[in-house]
């Protein structure tokens, strides 16, 4: 069945799966690796029948309807990005050049499509822009980092501004929503994203060395700098939800952003395990902090499995951001440590997915996994989260499910989302912050997501530009 011609074959397509998944999704089954590390995973996670459904494909919706919401300042800048990258050739020759274009000029033409702004005050007016479209909140991102240790950052700079955009972004933007909120519980929490690369001097050598005792010193500054964003964010959710006693979700979420394969193994599910023990233990009612995991590593099943039975066995719970992964073009061993083709990353990403969601709506606030972000821009990924949730308002696991993008990319996916499916569990990820830094932050997205970019945008990109204008 072909799912170009619309919303209709989808929604047929969906209640078609519909009973296989709950029938997947509640038996409880945990998703144990029986091979051993950096092999695949995906293959033997489930029977073929399902695999095929993890695996399945849907279309994403035309961008038409989307960018006839845009000013013509906003379509010109989208049309250029479409210029850049109707060929990988021509993509690749404006990652090369980028570091070499003005910083003017890169501000005047997308960065505002990209980027939350450089100050507190055009961060909160990105906010409010983003409520206008039906997105509540955002997952803030200082973007100054320094993952090679070259760049001298002042760390305690990116602590105390972190802080600051919680209590002068994030906390106004949630209070204002919800005080007029019909439900307290519509309103998708704020998030704040935590780079260990960037809180801690020579941060490459300080993971790599984490469970070193010559590093102490520098692991726990680490750590210290990481609580105490957390902790603000903590402070925050048990004031208001002392106000707010109905809420079922954090207000507020602390997120440990990944790293590359040998920091992320060798230091960051380690710093995200001392965060959980410390701010989500089961006692509390609510999350205050989640990591994140990889789906496209051989390895990220077992990670995932190991860090649930520490958490049931130490009193805590997970916080669970999914991504796909960021650093396909720049991790050295890529044919061991990523899996073999696009169609196992899927079913990996689609299968831990379904069951996480599975376990929060079976067991609520006795799920070990307290809050999950499905972060991706996979129209399939989106739907079937949706499709799963359906019919679940109000409950303790959707409230504590939430979809999130990048500002400026599959915006197709977020406005079909709220427009088609009812969607109001929905973020974006906002970088902010000195204008060199999210130039630097652009060309990361490039080399980082170049292909997710040329397949979204090109020619199809500039049609649709097109179509809209004229």
């Amino acid at each position: 069945m072909s799912f170009r011609s619309g919303a209709g074959q989808l929604r047929t397509f969906c209640k078609s799966v519909k009973p296989s998944l709950r029938a997947y999704g509640v038996s409880g089954q945990r998703f144990v690796s029986q091979s051993a590390a950096h092999k695949n995973t995906a293959v033997s996670f489930e029977a073929p029948s399902i695999a095929n459904k993890m695996a399945a494909h849907v279309d994403p919706p035309s961008s038409v309807a989307y960018l006839k919401t845009l000013s013509k300042p906003e379509l010109f800048s989208l049309g250029i990005i479409g210029c850049v990258t109707t060929s990988k050739l021509l993509l690749n020759f404006v990652i090369k050049i980028f570091p070499y274009v003005p910083v003017f000029f890169v501000k005047l033409l997308v960065s505002k499509l990209y980027c939350g702004g450089d100050t507190v005050a055009e961060v909160r007016e990105c906010g409010k822009q983003l409520q206008k479209r039906g997105i509540s909140n955002m997952m803030l991102s200082l973007t100054i980092e320094d993952a090679e240790g070259v760049k001298n950052v002042d760390i305690g700079y990116i602590v105390n501004e972190t802080i600051r955009s919680v209590h002068e972004v994030l906390k106004p933007n949630m209070l204002q929503q919800l005080e007029t909120a019909v439900d307290v519980n519509d309103v998708a929490p704020g998030y704040i994203a935590l780079k260990p690369s960037a809180l801690v001097a020579n941060p490459a050598q300080v993971l790599l060395n984490f469970n070193n005792p010559e590093w102490k010193a520098q692991r726990d500054e680490l750590v210290k700098n990481c609580a105490a964003i957390t902790q603000t964010v903590y402070d925050l959710n048990h004031q208001l939800l002392k106000k707010y006693p109905s809420r079922k979700a954090p207000f507020f979420v602390s997120t440990i952003d990944a790293e590359k394969y040998d920091l992320q193994t060798a230091g960051v599910y380690e710093l995200q395990r001392i965060l959980f023990e410390k701010f989500n233990p089961t006692s509390s009612p609510i999350v205050s902090c989640i990591g994140t995991w990889q789906l496209y590593l051989t390895d990220a099943v077992q990670e995932l499995q190991a860090e649930l039975e520490r958490a049931e066995r130490d009193g805590y719970k997970l916080g669970v951001k999914l991504v796909r992964g960021a650093y396909i073009h720049s991790e050295p061993n890529r044919e061991t440590v990523i899996q073999p083709t696009k169609r196992a990353s899927d079913i990996n990403y689609n299968s831990v997915m379904t069951k996480v969601i599975a376990d929060l709506l079976a067991k609520g606030s006795k799920s070990t996994y307290g809050h999950l972000v499905v972060a991706s821009h996979n129209y399939y990924s989106q739907i079937l989260a949706t499709e799963q949730l359906a019919g679940k308002d109000h409950s303790y696991g959707k409230c504590n499910v939430v979809l999130g993008q990048l500002l400026g990319m599959a915006d197709n996916v977020t406005y079909d989302l709220i427009k088609n499916h009812g969607a109001r569990n929905i973020i974006k990820y906002v970088p902010w912050g000195p204008p060199l830094e999210t130039k630097d932050y652009l060309l990361r997205r490039l080399q980082e997501n170049g292909d997710a970019v040329r397949a979204d945008n090109g020619w199809p990109l500039i049609k649709a530009v097109a179509k809209t204008l004229f």
